[in-house]
């Protein structure tokens, strides 16, 4: 039997020695994992961050890879369910021993998952909005989206330009929409601003008129809704069936076309803070982001033949920051893959220059953001 396992053992040395020669050897290549809501409800934000991986790393490897090592990525479907997110999380880890893991289309599904993160000590980016996943900042979790507390800082400030001082808040029962209340209720006073009332609506609702009724009759100058999906259309048609007085404003949770078209004509006037992607091409032509974004839309709709979002520009962040910090480790060391993330330095993104340090782990600034405003169905580029 000893003689048996001894010759088997030669063999099995002899195959992986063939293996490395003929350049197939497993470790050759850099394995990217990443689950994303690419069907369900969410499936307008992770559909075009699946089209975004796809793409790019298909073009990372027809130039060589990085460090000369094929980039192999391994996505998983999650359909927007936490726990199907944890599960996928646990196989990318154990079994696809993936060497990073870029994704989490929702706030609900990265936060299910950062117990697995940080216990098996892999470097992930999430593409998620929520404040609360980088604050207080998490060994291993860093992320790319604005937070909705810098959306709502945003918001805020564009409010005080504009007058407003006594609002409508607005809100679902989903991770970022909690997230989002809470930062809209908390910075307030300190902007200047009063919540004259602040109504949520529940999973699955189809109409929101009674909330917005309340809304109404508060008297209030404007309204925040924080939200994203199916009833950022939903409570903007109801908004303009109602005729409220005074400009709704959303957060960057509806900078995707499909937001404008589930609306129509509801969206023309609506106010939000997006990244600069979607307005590349209004941009001054002294602007960093500019060709970044003008290169990414040609390179995305070339392949695709539709309009891009800001989604597909988080994954976009995600990956090629996730690549810089593979070139400067020259290695997959894990722990090494994680500081060299932390050290981002002016990493010019579509969401923004990213800047991260120990005690941020996003890495952006106010500025990165920018005001736009919908006209005829289309974005509008304020300032």
């Amino acid at each position: 039997m000893n003689f048996v396992r001894y010759i088997c053992t030669l063999i099995a040395g002899a195959a992986l020695a063939l293996c490395s020669f003929i350049g197939i050897a497993v470790a050759d290549t850099i394995k990217i994992g990443s689950f994303l809501a690419v069907t369900g409800p969410a499936s307008f934000l992770g559909d075009p961050e699946k089209k975004t991986l796809e793409l790019y790393v298909d073009k990372i490897n027809e130039q060589g890879g990085i460090n000369g090592k094929q980039v192999e990525l391994t996505l998983y479907d999650t359909g927007l369910d936490a726990k199907e997110a944890v599960t996928f999380v646990k196989r990318l880890i154990s079994e696809d021993q993936v060497d990073i893991i870029v994704g989490g289309t929702t706030t609900g599904e990265t936060m299910a998952v950062l117990k697995e993160i940080e216990k098996a000590g892999i470097p992930f980016i999430s593409l998620a909005g929520a404040s609360v996943i980088i604050d207080p900042p998490k060994k291993w979790v860093f992320k790319t989206p604005h937070t909705d507390a810098m959306a709502v800082g945003m918001v805020y400030n564009d409010m005080k330009k504009e007058g407003i001082s006594k609002i409508g808040l607005i809100a679902g029962a989903g991770g970022f929409d909690k997230s989002c209340m809470k930062n809209a209720q908390a910075l307030a006073e300190g902007a200047g601003i009063s919540i004259a009332i602040a109504e949520t609506y529940g999973k699955g609702d189809n109409d929101m008129t009674p909330q917005l009724t309340k809304i109404k009759n508060a008297g209030v100058d404007a309204t925040l809704f924080c939200g994203f999906g199916g009833p950022s259309s939903i409570v903007t048609k109801n908004y303009a069936q109602l005729g409220i007085e005074g400009p709704l404003y959303h957060t960057h949770g509806s900078c995707s076309k499909g937001f404008i078209k589930g609306a129509g004509d509801a969206a023309n006037g609506v106010r939000l803070p997006c990244a600069a992607l979607l307005v590349a091409d209004q941009l001054p032509d002294d602007d960093p982001q500019k060709t970044i974004g003008m290169d990414y839309i040609k390179a995305y709709t070339d392949k695709y033949g539709s309009d891009v979002s800001t989604f597909g520009g988080h994954a976009y962040d995600a990956l090629f920051i996730a690549v810089e910090a593979l070139t400067k480790a020259g290695t997959t060391d894990k722990a090494k893959v994680r500081d060299a993330i932390e050290a981002t330095e002016n990493f010019i993104g579509v969401d923004g220059i990213f800047n991260m340090s120990e005690s941020d782990h996003m890495g952006l600034s106010l500025d990165s953001f920018k005001m736009l405003e919908v006209e005829n169905g289309n974005w509008k580029y304020l300032y």
